[in-house]
């Protein structure tokens, strides 16, 4: 039997134990709990299905293939002090890289997928939309964020409990 192991984040070391085995997002992966046998530091992996290489055809032409984990990077960047949680990142991130296999394409510009992410976040946390607007569509000035904090408080509609952006 082949035996999992994963390098601890905390000593390096590759020697660890799984202390619980989970189903995570819908039976789309495994969570696991892992130990140390060096440290005792806990930390959690997930496992998941290797979909067939979708390309990403960045802005200057290059190519590169779909990196789920640098999806989850960019959410976490921008839901940064956020109140969004890791799973509904993960979840997010599931839902995008579905979405894109569905296509049916190879190759998919890094614009498409820009635009998918903004979809999740624009629905996921207000504010990380924006910041991440702000970098996807490269704002230059204040007005840009201007129009798109106005442009989404007209798409999405304001809760009791969300004061306006601008009254």
């Amino acid at each position: 039997m082949l035996r999992e192991i994963m390098r601890c984040p905390k000593c390096h070391l590759v020697e660890d134990k799984v202390i619980d085995s989970r189903i995570a997002r819908e039976g789309a992966s495994i969570r696991r709990r892992r130990e140390c046998l060096g440290c005792g530091h806990r930390f959690t992996t997930y496992e998941h299905v290797e979909e067939a290489d979708i390309l990403v055809i960045k802005r200057n032409g290059a190519r590169e293939p779909l990196d789920r984990e640098k999806l989850l990077r960019g959410l976490f960047k921008a839901c940064e002090k956020r109140a969004v949680g890791r799973e509904a990142l993960e979840t997010a991130v599931d839902e995008i890289v579905q979405e894109l296999q569905a296509q049916n394409q190879k190759e998919i510009s890094s614009k498409f997928i820009g635009l998918k992410v903004m979809e999740k976040l624009e629905h996921l946390d207000p504010v990380a939309y924006v910041r991440y607007a702000s970098v996807y569509r490269q704002f230059q000035d204040v007005g840009e964020f201007l129009e798109e904090i106005q442009d989404l408080e007209r798409r999405i509609p304001r809760t009791a409990m969300q004061p306006e952006f601008f009254p």
